[in-house]
């Protein structure tokens, strides 16, 4: 995955916040919903993992959004985690540190294996764990910590995000104040994009972006996602392709029960709200779109 190649141009162009559903002022609530925050863990349960002494795999928390998976095999693993003809692909560390993912692609039969390298690209499947999931809601793997949106309770992101938001008394305000702060006091990477043009499986960290204050694409993504859902706020990392340069790039979704109002666009109760960070700190709040310029690849 490159997620920054040619971010850098990414960063000027095209949108800084858009709405899915748009319902330009009509329809839906028009309270916004009260803010209470809460936060919710993710953890590997070692008790209650399945494995095969070298690859354990955790799936006791499907229904809540995640699994968790580890391995201390000295060769390179990934963790596939598949549905029907989809699957996401995650390194694992080789120190027996365990991963948290989510569980990203809704209801179903999901398979869980640990695949080892064997040559260039090629993996053989080395432990396998399938579940049914049922997801306690649409928006549970969202609220939680994962390897791409990764956080604690003492998190500074998260520590932050609580005194943003201390005085916010809807979901919207909540959202803004964090919007604002991410907007404001992360500068973009430009030598960052351009080590990491032709890298692949960057692996962001909100802390360490929060703390130097700059970052790419999906340092954005991933801080801001990491703040929203350490408050409770549903929030989706996305990477995927923006028009019309056909940009490799990442962003956020974020989701509010109760009409809200943001850069001149009203969504409907129940709408996911699609916030590019890096280009609202680039200034491009004036080409506000609809989101037709976007196309999901990956959701985290």
């Amino acid at each position: 995955m490159r997620l920054a190649r040619r971010a850098a141009l990414a960063c000027l162009v095209a949108l800084a916040l858009l709405l899915v559903g748009c319902a330009g002022g009509s329809g839906g609530s028009s309270t916004d919903t009260a803010f209470a925050p809460v936060f919710h863990e993710a953890v590997f349960d070692a008790d209650a993992a399945v494995g095969d002494g070298q690859n354990s795999i955790d799936v006791t928390h499907a229904s809540e959004g995640y699994f968790a998976a580890c391995t201390t095999d000295a060769i390179p693993c990934k963790l596939q985690v598949s549905l029907g003809e989809s699957s996401y692909n995650y390194d694992l560390p080789a120190d027996g540190s365990p991963i948290i993912v989510p569980a990203n692609m809704g209801n179903g039969h999901y398979t869980l294996r640990v695949m080892q390298n064997t040559d260039a690209n090629r993996y053989i499947e080395m432990f396998t764990v399938e579940v049914d999931v049922t997801l306690e809601s649409e928006t549970a793997p969202f609220v939680r910590p994962n390897v791409f949106c990764n956080y604690t309770a003492d998190s500074a992101c998260a520590k932050k995000a609580a005194e943003l938001c201390a005085q916010a008394q809807t979901e919207s305000e909540a959202f803004d104040a964090v919007f604002d702060f991410v907007k404001n006091a992360i500068a973009y990477d430009k030598d960052k994009a351009a080590s990491l043009e032709q890298a692949t499986g960057y692996v962001p960290d909100p802390d360490e972006t929060l703390e130097s204050g700059k970052g790419i694409c999906f340092d954005y993504a991933s801080l801001t996602a990491a703040m929203l859902r350490s408050q409770g706020i549903p929030t989706k990392v996305l990477t995927g392709y923006v028009s019309p340069d056909n940009i490799y790039h990442a962003w956020d979704m974020i989701y509010i029960n109760g009409q809200w109002h943001t850069l001149h666009i009203s969504a409907e109760s129940g709408n996911w709200a699609r916030a590019d960070m890096t280009f609202a700190a680039a200034g491009a709040e004036d080409t506000i779109g609809d989101g037709s310029e976007y196309s999901d690849r990956y959701t985290y």
